[in-house]
């Protein structure tokens, strides 16, 4: 392998170009080589329309970041691992739980990486939080997580089709930060999910999760916000009340502001790819995923207006 790690973008929309290119352009020891999409193509780049004539006819990689839909990951991430090239995951990892297992088995048998990302949880305010709560007896979290889906993800057709997620494709950024800062595992109890009479995701949902001491867990994610979205972790504590605010940007306890800082998430993650490279090893949490499978089996659902884009 090159003292750079040559990685290839698969799947160049628009969290790729926002997100992952100004992310890799910011991390030392790695270098963005090639794209593949079958519509999108940067300028200064070479481009292949899929993944297999990237393998096939595109420049040596070592690695490559899946920025497809889930529904495509799986088997995406299957054909990189048997070309022995380490595998980024977008989040969610996933289209499904399951098909997370046979690729951490192919991972450590090619000897490569396999990182299932979670940006969230890289918020600056994130970490600042855990080990504020670590010495603090939890009584309550509520989580506000709302946006519009017209603006946070315009056109984009597969997000309300079956295993897009529909609202939990933001909503599990704040179960991916709820499984960080809170010491002990969570697991869903009841859920009312929404669904548009012409989608196959839903627009809405309310949870309600516990831990095995029974810390009540009650969680809103709405894709029909309108104005500013909210993005909001409220924790009660014997201490006083702790508040994740801005996406993990913003930290307060008891009203007091001490954290307050600009999000770098994905150059976050892009250090700890590189990392994990250098040690062949995987980082797939699955915890995250598994509330939101848990919530579509328990979740009573609800019929509510159309949506149309």
């Amino acid at each position: 392998m090159s003292e750079e790690l040559r990685i290839a973008i698969v799947g160049f929309g628009t969290i790729a170009q926002r997100q992952h290119v100004p992310a890799i352009a910011k991390t030392s020891s790695a270098a963005l080589v090639a794209v593949a999409d079958p519509v999108n193509s940067p300028a200064d780049l070479p481009h292949f329309r899929d993944l297999e004539q990237l393998l096939r006819e595109g420049p040596e990689i070592d690695a490559v970041a899946l920025c497809t839909p889930p529904q495509m990951r799986r088997a995406q991430a299957a054909t990189a691992l048997a070309a022995r090239k380490h595998v980024l995951l977008e989040k969610p990892p996933g289209a499904t739980v399951g098909e997370l297992t046979p690729l951490i088995a192919a991972a450590r048998e090619a000897d490569r990486t396999l990182f299932a990302t979670w940006h969230s949880r890289h918020a600056p305010a994130v970490e600042p939080a855990r080990n504020l709560l670590a010495g603090r007896k939890v009584t309550k979290v509520t989580i506000i997580w709302k946006e519009d889906v017209r603006v946070w993800h315009p056109g984009q057709a597969w997000i309300f089709e079956a295993g897009g997620f529909g609202v939990f494709d933001p909503g599990i950024n704040a179960l991916s930060v709820l499984t960080r800062i809170l010491r002990e595992p969570v697991f869903a109890r009841k859920a009312e999910l929404l669904f548009p009479s012409n989608r196959d995701a839903p627009i809405a949902a309310e949870l309600e999760l516990s831990d095995a001491n029974g810390l009540p867990v009650h969680a809103e994610f709405d894709f029909r916000q309108s104005g500013p979205p909210s993005w909001e972790i409220l924790c009660e504590t014997e201490a006083g009340p702790v508040a994740l605010l801005k996406g993990g940007r913003q930290l307060q306890d008891g009203g007091r502001l001490i954290v307050d800082a600009d999000k770098e998430e994905y150059p976050a993650l892009y250090r700890r790819f590189i990392a994990l490279t250098a040690e062949r090893k995987s980082d797939v949490d699955l915890a995250p995923l598994q509330l939101v499978a848990d919530s579509f089996m328990l979740g009573r659902r609800r019929i509510v207006e159309p949506f149309e884009d």
